[in-house]
């Protein structure tokens, strides 16, 4: 977001967004304010070669998701038709000027403006639907890893100050970007699925606690010419990882280093209890590039050496877990496309890779078409 606005305008609507969220979440408790801790934490990750990404926190729980929705959504009753389970099969242009949408259903639903918002799932349609446009797009990274999931106590004082810490490593053997990504202090493992295809993620509570923690391990790649298809990279990996398990491996960092498959009578001896019931026991090196698990393992070492324990024979790595993140389209400072009144906005369109800052980037288009109806009306 920051790409589009700076960080001073992307700062103003954080805020913004943070307030909502605390209106409807009722969660006062925002971790990171202590600066003292937070630059002590700083000054240890910048050692072992990690950046540590400042930000503030705010924890609202998963379990609270559905509440915060409905409450904002009651608000929304009134003026405002919601409709689910309505897929949209295309976007409807004239002379370079959008007129609406026309659902799978054949029916055609106009509108001065659209925003597009198609989530992570969504991505692959909308740049179908660039494509046909004749919009141009830019590729993003591809992002895939694995998730780790350690003892709570082993990360504890990292969660305390941070909640979630944010770091960036860049390999020593590549010079890939890798980066933490979601931690789950006191969480489960999940897993989700796009189109058939199921990858693992995490999730807190806010009343219910776990004895671990998790979070991904993400490496960043950008492809270049010709190829095109970074979604669909993603995807395979993806596959590759259930078709060998029939969902999600799950593997002992320790079997990793030996070079061996971890199995179930491994498993239940590791000091680390898996949340994540359903995963089978396996071999990652069959699924994830040399160059992937090179890079993981790097970081790890890395991160053990702010927070010890990490690195250890009985940290669980699952995988995979891959982040689908669009095509980017060609953007004005608003999120608008070439076509006037069209904007897209959130993850599946490539602007943003969280919900606060996809939640930001709604904001941003809906002052921009403010601006423009109250400019119109003058």
């Amino acid at each position: 977001m920051d790409e589009y606005i700076g960080q001073e305008a992307l700062s103003g609507l954080l805020d913004y967004v943070d307030g909502v969220y605390a209106r409807y979440g009722n969660s006062p408790v925002v971790y990171g304010y202590d600066l003292d801790e937070v630059e002590r934490v700083e000054r240890k990750a910048s050692l072992a070669g990690l950046k540590l990404v400042r930000q503030r926190i705010r924890h609202l729980g998963t379990e609270k998701c559905g509440e915060i929705l409905q409450k904002m959504r009651q608000e929304l009753n009134d003026g405002v038709e919601i409709r689910t389970k309505t897929e949209v099969k295309n976007i409807l242009v004239e002379e370079g000027r959008v007129k609406g949408v026309e659902t799978a259903n054949s029916e055609k639903v106009y509108g001065k403006y659209v925003i597009v918002a198609p989530g992570r799932s969504g991505a692959e349609w909308l740049k179908t639907e660039a494509q046909t446009l004749g919009l141009r797009t830019f590729n993003n990274p591809v992002d895939v890893g694995v998730r780790v999931e350690v003892l709570a106590s082993v990360m504890e004082e990292l969660t305390g100050i941070l909640y979630e810490p944010k770091f960036v490593y860049y390999s020593k053997a590549f010079d890939d970007q890798v980066r933490t990504f979601c931690v789950c202090p006191y969480g489960d493992v999940i897993t989700e699925s796009y189109d058939g295809v199921i990858s693992v993620n995490g999730q807190s509570y806010t009343e219910r606690k776990t004895d671990n923690t998790n979070f991904a391990l993400l490496v960043s790649t950008s492809f270049t010419y010709p190829f095109r298809e970074p979604i669909a990279y993603g995807e395979y990996i993806a596959r590759l990882a259930n078709l060998l398990s029939g969902g999600v491996i799950i593997q002992r960092l320790g079997d990793l280093e030996l070079g061996r498959r971890s199995t179930e009578e491994r498993i239940n001896r590791s000091v680390v209890r898996p949340t994540l019931k359903i995963a089978t026991p396996g071999d990652l090196s069959f699924v994830l590039p040399y160059r992937y698990l090179t890079d993981i393992r790097e970081m790890l070492q890395a991160i053990d050496k702010v927070t010890p324990g990490i690195y250890s024979k009985h940290t669980l790595l699952y995988g995979v877990e891959v982040k689908f993140y669009s095509s980017r389209l060609e953007l004005s400072e608003s999120l608008e496309t070439k076509v006037r009144n069209l904007f897209t906005i959130g993850d599946g369109a490539g602007v943003t890779r969280g919900l606060i800052q996809a939640s930001a980037s709604g904001a941003l288009v809906a002052r921009e078409i403010m601006k423009r109806e109250k400019e119109a009306a003058a």
